[in-house]
């Protein structure tokens, strides 16, 4: 079966114009199907590369080739103007602009970072008038499904289309849709889902057999396609649904799919360095495909940027995807990471917000101001600034190697977003400002099953753990900004709050075990135990002994297992945690109202529950005190906080699922992300290997007879002889030379081992020195159980005041509030 285009390049002398030179075969119309009659459609994709199809058989068609002439564009750039097929052009309304009746092809030859510096331009830069670009937003996708794509896609363009039904706007309107660009950056041609390429064909936005490997000599890095579609599908209903919808507006596509894998941030180059110089847009939107934004988020987003011109970034809040009825909660791991995002967007994001200064925008759904990313030149003549050190992460071979090298920065750019967040907040002469917008929601997939959330959560953990390291230590640099002295006052409170927090997960391990024993002890052992100090004891040690097992067992799972082949194991070892957690719980409220009996007992028969000086015994007894008001106060915050949000249903539905696998949290996860420290992958499939035979852009050549050019020896005899000697040599005692690769994997492995020492060490003398002092002063014991409890409550507390005021502040800077006029 052959390719369904071919495209050859002549140079020379011609009279066409572009668009009527070369000889291009128009690829084949979809299957003869009603879009309208409800039946799922299908399109017979043959690919380059994979020749792979999907959806029904298609329907045997004569293969007809219409050929016309085509001219490079400035004499070296392939760019095509293919109209679409006729069924996608009766379903469309707006046929008057060429935007609408053509997809545009570029076979890009150059890099991101000198897309216009080679002379390479889009479509919308060269729409008469110019149009100016207020929103530009990208989608980054890897080998996602068309459902998840869909389910992006068309999200954006309701948020598009609620953007032009502002009617009374000053920046919106009944044409708001061409100030609007949804940039789409699928990473890799072998990587993409081929349904996803049928949900683009069907859009218009892709065609299949036009793109191209070579433009004469010159390899394409990325194949960029341009349509304004006025097609969405919405993947609920089950993609029957093709015809135009009067509720959607035109949608200025730009799909780019690049040749070959090279990770999230290098689509992001492509979006920032090689298509943002030519749009130059006000806002950039970042959306991970997957994600889908509520119908007015994107709005909510950009009006924060309008509100407060110093604002640089902002954010929305992510929703966790329950399912319908919210079943997907039935799931533990589901329900735990629901109450984590929502008390992570109700705590930690808006006290951040309050400071100015959110440590990490997420890459899901964020957005920033374009001006404010731009890099500058320091007095040493280098390049500094937010982009120029978010890209250090994704460098050229050379300097790929060195990083590999220094573990510390690999690790770093796992979480490239936390150091462009930093330097956005702390870039030189400036005084840029992170906000958080809580009306502006985005629902997304999180991982179902344990496997998944352990990757997922080793990237994050590691990322976070070395980018957190970075910005600390580097807090000086808040100084070379422009802030004003109580900004910058604020800026270093939240960086020493980062600094305890830090701290606190180094030694949550450590932490986690003393209060297991610390609670342990008192409860099995002490005289207010529910049972005998025999069988209290006995409880107790097999508790412990089947705790230190399963610690010593994670290690042995993260050091020398793959989590998808340990699945069951981490299963059990998650069960008996949770089962320990449960042990814990109950000592701790028994022991809580055991000092209350004892409160009371203590003022004698005739005590006064409600009496003042029986509450002040209650309150003076050390283990009510340090459990019962700690606890209650961490959690009653949360529950407040939540309230004064208007979003408390999680800490009903969820918060006994997340504090059941609170073990998994500190100890398997984090034993799991230190233990392969060496690896700073992102996880993604190696890239196929590419097909012999490639479609390139050539010079025609003429040859009556088809040759091929081979290299044989002149002198078969001499080299039959050279195989004889070496076969009669004697063999040699082997020597084992390392190679470059096999260096860089040790050089990775000992970074990991000493971390991995640091780490286990520290832990192991905290965990001895509070014991010990414990069994020889139980003060010791009582004054550090004190002290973690009462930290917890503390942090909460200080994340409270910072949600509360934020609170206040919201009412002048919500759009939802503010009656705008813009």
């Amino acid at each position: 079966m052959q390719n369904h285009q071919s495209i050859y390049i002549q140079e020379g002398d011609n009279p066409f114009p572009l668009g009527q030179q070369g000889y291009v075969q128009q690829p084949p119309p979809l299957p003869s199907k009603d879009f309208n009659n409800g039946s799922p459609i299908s399109i017979n994709v043959e690919s380059e590369k994979s020749r792979q199809h999907w959806g029904e058989a298609p329907e045997r068609q004569t293969r007809r080739h219409t050929k016309q002439r085509v001219v490079l564009k400035d004499g070296k750039h392939l760019v095509l103007e293919c109209p679409i097929p006729a069924d996608l052009l009766g379903n469309i309304s707006n046929k008057e602009s060429r935007e609408f009746t053509h997809m545009r092809y570029t076979a890009c030859t150059s890099g991101p970072d000198n897309f216009k510096q080679e002379g390479f331009s889009l479509r919308q830069a060269e729409t008469a008038p110019r149009r100016a670009t207020e929103l530009f937003i990208v989608l980054t996708m890897y080998n996602e499904n068309k459902d998840l794509l869909s389910r992006t896609f068309h999200g954006v363009v309701k948020n598009i289309a609620h953007l032009c039904n502002r009617k009374k706007s000053k920046v919106w309107g009944e044409e708001g849709w061409k100030k609007v660009v949804v940039c789409i950056v699928a990473d890799g041609r072998e990587q993409i889902d081929p349904s996803s390429l049928a949900y683009l064909a069907a859009l218009g936005v892709y065609q299949d057999g036009v793109a191209v490997d070579k433009v004469k000599d010159d390899v394409v890095n990325a194949h960029i396609y341009e349509y304004t579609t006025q097609i969405s599908i919405d993947h609920s209903m089950d993609f029957k649904t093709f015809e135009a919808d009067p509720d959607v507006v035109p949608v200025q596509v730009l799909f780019c799919l690049k040749e070959k894998n090279a990770k999230k941030i290098n689509s992001h180059r492509w979006f920032f360095n090689a298509f943002g110089p030519i749009l130059e847009p006000n806002i950039c939107v970042l959306i991970d495909v997957g994600t889908e934004p509520g119908r007015k988020s994107i709005y909510n987003l950009w009006k924060s940027f309008d509100v407060d011109p110093k604002v640089a970034g902002a954010c929305g809040e992510i929703v966790t995807m329950k399912g319908k009825g919210w079943k997907k909660l039935l799931n533990p791991i589901v329900a735990a990471q629901n109450f984590e995002y929502k008390m992570s967007n109700i705590l930690d994001k808006p006290f951040e917000s309050i400071f100015g200064y959110i440590t990490v925008l997420p890459g899901a759904f964020s957005a920033y101001r374009y001006i404010a990313l731009q890099s500058t030149i320091n007095d040493e003549g280098e390049e500094e600034g937010p982009l120029a050190s978010y890209f250090k992460g994704e460098l050229d071979d050379k300097e790929e190697e060195k990083k590999k090298e220094n573990m510390f920065v690999a690790n770093m750019y796992l979480a490239e977003d936390r150091i462009l967040c930093f330097e956005l907040v702390a870039k030189r002469k400036c005084t840029w400002l992170l906000h958080y917008v809580k009306s502006s929601q985005a629902e997304t997939d999180v991982p179902e099953d344990v496997t998944g959330l352990i990757r997922q959560r080793r990237r994050w953990l590691n990322g976070s753990f070395f980018a957190s390291f970075y910005a600390i230590s580097h807090f000086y640099y808040i100084s070379r900004s422009d802030h004003s002295i109580g900004r910058k006052i604020f800026l270093y409170i939240e960086m020493a709050y980062q600094a305890y927090n830090l701290i606190f997960s180094w030694f949550a391990i450590g932490n986690f075990t003393l209060t297991f024993y610390i609670l342990g002890q008192a409860f099995s052992f002490g005289p207010d135990a529910p049972w005998s100090q025999d069988a209290g004891k006995i409880i107790f040690l097999f508790l412990e002994y089947i705790y230190l097992l399963l610690v010593i067992v994670q290690f042995i799972f993260a050091l020398g297992h793959r989590p998808q082949g340990s699945n069951k194991a981490y299963i059990i070892s998650i069960i008996f945690f949770s089962i320990i957690m449960v042990y814990m719980l109950f000592a701790a409220f028994w022991l809580a109202i055991k000092g209350i009996n004892s409160g009371i007992s203590s003022l004698g028969p005739y005590a006064d529950p409600s009496n003042t000086a029986t509450a002040r015994s209650i309150l003076n007894n050390d283990k009510f005190r340090n459990i019962i008001l700690s606890l209650v106060s961490t959690f009653g915050l949360y529950l407040i906080s939540s309230l004064m949000m208007l979003d408390p249903w999680h800490i009903f539905t969820c918060a006994v699922q997340y504090i059941i696998l609170l073990p998994f949290y500190v100890i398997i996860l984090n034993i799991y992300a230190f233990c392969n420290i060496h690896d700073v992958t992102w996880g993604n499939r190696p890239e196929t290997p590419k097909e012999s035979g490639s479609k390139e852009a050539k010079d025609v050549k003429s040859s009556t007879v088809p040759t091929v050019e081979v290299s044989v020896p002149e002198d078969i005899n001499s080299v039959y002889q050279l195989a004889v000697q070496e076969v009669r040599r004697k063999s040699s005692k082997e020597v084992t030379i390392a190679t470059p690769k096999q260096k860089r994997e040790d050089s990775r492995k000992s970074f990991r081992t000493k971390v991995v020492l640091a780490w286990v060490f520290s832990n192991i003398i905290l965990i001895t020195i509070i014991s010990s002092l414990g069994n020889s002063q139980a003060s010791v014991i009582d004054g550090y159980m004190a002290f973690i409890l009462w930290s917890v409550a503390g942090l909460a507390a200080f994340r409270f005041f910072g949600t509360f005021t934020y609170l206040i502040f919201r009412l002048f800077t919500d759009p939802n509030i503010l009656s705008c006029t813009k």
